[in-house]
Order: structure tokens, then C-alpha cells, then sequence
């Protein structure tokens, strides 16, 4: 069961960027998620953390979110340095670290379309992996929604396409939480991502924003093959997500180097 969660504890001032953190827009930013059978998960997370479950008509699930964007101005949050584009897609799971109690998520993996995949994938062990990421998107600005919103990634680890689009009279519903403000902050809000590195060591990174402004979103067509592959989400299970959410342009602001965790 879901305890109460509030923004104004969650939301703090933007630690001071030093080194080599990264500031960058993330556009045409979506969060599909989906709700699953905990048991679905065994064997991806280190037994640090434990699913963060929710309860959904007297069954317990544990939520997946599949983030495509587009990173814009991706550049040094302390220097002068050249801007770069490139279209991304996480794979997060929703998890507890039990040896601080804090709510975070655990990236599966990242696809990225982008020479400098080289830097956390060689330098760092980060679990990301090349692709081919095309977006296909219209936004209307004076209705303030998308009227077309397509994803395509060509991959060897990862392929997968999803299309989107809004109604303006949607609104958000968040089964499982006790109310909207909890399941936004949990949905939202994680600033600490672990994972497994690529030599199998845990490994853990920090970002930050402000609080998101999403709306609700519609799937039309989902293909996500490293959620079929990995028995967590079967393609026709794809197609009913639990909940998508939308937003046209946010900013993040990313601390590196990732650390590894001991």
C-alpha cells in the first residue's frame, strides 16, 4: 500500500553543477507505463532494492516505464562547450533502495543515437546501447497538445516504435495510489537511477528538474521488443499500457561521472 506523497517534499534547489555535469532539454518527452506481475521482474534487480508495488483491484503490480525523448542543447552545465541532438529511450523499473529507504528506479538500459555513445558506454560501463532514433511528432502550441507523436528506434538491443496522441478532455488517473499528487511524485519524480553496469558492478547516477508538467496521453501502438524479449511485457500486453504521460519540453540537469556503488 502506497503511503501519501507530497511534492514539497520532494522537490528542492538545484545542487550547484561542477566538473563534467550536463545540462540538457529533453523534447517531445513521454512516460509509457506499464503495471506487471511482480514475479515478471525476478532476476533483473540487485538484491539491494525491492519493487516499489502498488495494488491494482486487489492485485499486487509493479510498474515499468518505458521514456523516449529527444536530448536537446545536450551540453556542460559548467563550461562552454558544443551542443548536441540525439534521440534516447529508457527502460525504468520502480524500485526502494533498502539501505536508504529512498524511492528511485532501475534502468534496465538506455538507447541512444549518437557517436558519443562511445563515452558511458566505454569509459563508464553504463548498460547503454546504439541505435537509430527517429521522431515523427506534431504539437499543436495553441491547443497545447500533440496531434501527432511517433517514435521509431532501429536496434540490435532494443528496436522498438510507439505512436501517441492526446484529447484534450483525457485527465490523469493513477490507480493503485491514494491519490493524483502521490502517483505523480512516484511516476515523475526519481532523481536517483541504479543499475547494472556492463562488468556487472552496481552503478548509480543522480539528475535533477523541476517539477514536470505532463498531461495525459493516448497509446495507439506500442512496440517495445526488449520488454517481449525479457518476459516482461508480451507484445499484445503492450498495447494496454497503465498509464502515459506527455510532456512537449522539459530540462535536466545530469551529475557525472556515474559512481559505482560498493
Amino acid at each position: 500500500m502506497q503511503t501519501p506523497l507530497f511534492f514539497e517534499d520532494f522537490l528542492h534547489p538545484q545542487p550547484k553543477p561542477t566538473g563534467i555535469d550536463v545540462f540538457c532539454r529533453l523534447k517531445h518527452f513521454s512516460i509509457i507505463t506499464y503495471a506487471i506481475d511482480p514475479q515478471r521482474f525476478d532476476g533483473l534487480i540487485s538484491e539491494r532494492f525491492k519493487l516499489d508495488t502498488i495494488v491494482i483491484d486487489g492485485q499486487e503490480k509493479g510498474l515499468l516505464s518505458v521514456v523516449p525523448f529527444v536530448d536537446v542543447d545536450f551540453t556542460s552545465a559548467v563550461y562552454p562547450f558544443p551542443k548536441f541532438t540525439m534521440g534516447q529511450t529508457n527502460y525504468r523499473i520502480y524500485v526502494i533502495d533498502t539501505v536508504t529507504g529512498e524511492k528511485c528506479v532501475w534502468f534496465l538500459g538506455t538507447t541512444l543515437d549518437s557517436w558519443t555513445l562511445f563515452v558511458p558506454r566505454l569509459l563508464w560501463n553504463l548498460p547503454w546501447y546504439s541505435g537509430k532514433v527517429t521522431f515523427d511528432c506534431e504539437y499543436d502550441e495553441q491547443r497545447a497538445c500533440y496531434t501527432k507523436y511517433r517514435m521509431e528506434t532501429q536496434a540490435e538491443w532494443a528496436p522498438a516504435s510507439v505512436e501517441l496522441t492526446q484529447n484534450l478532455d483525457d485527465t490523469i488517473t493513477l490507480p493503485g495510489f491514494p491519490d493524483l499528487e502521490t502517483g505523480m511524485v512516484y511516476l515523475t519524480h526519481p532523481l536517483s537511477g541504479f543499475f547494472y553496469r556492463r562488468d556487472g558492478k552496481l552503478g548509480s547516477y543522480q539528475v535533477w528538474h523541476k517539477q514536470l508538467n505532463v498531461t495525459p496521453g493516448r497509446l495507439i501502438s506500442a512496440r517495445f521488443d526488449l520488454l517481449s524479449r525479457l518476459g516482461l511485457v508480451t507484445e499484445s500486453e503492450q498495447q494496454s499500457p497503465y498509464n502515459v504521460l506527455i510532456e512537449p519540453l522539459n530540462e535536466f540537469t545530469v551529475y557525472l561521472p556515474p559512481r559505482r556503488v560498493r
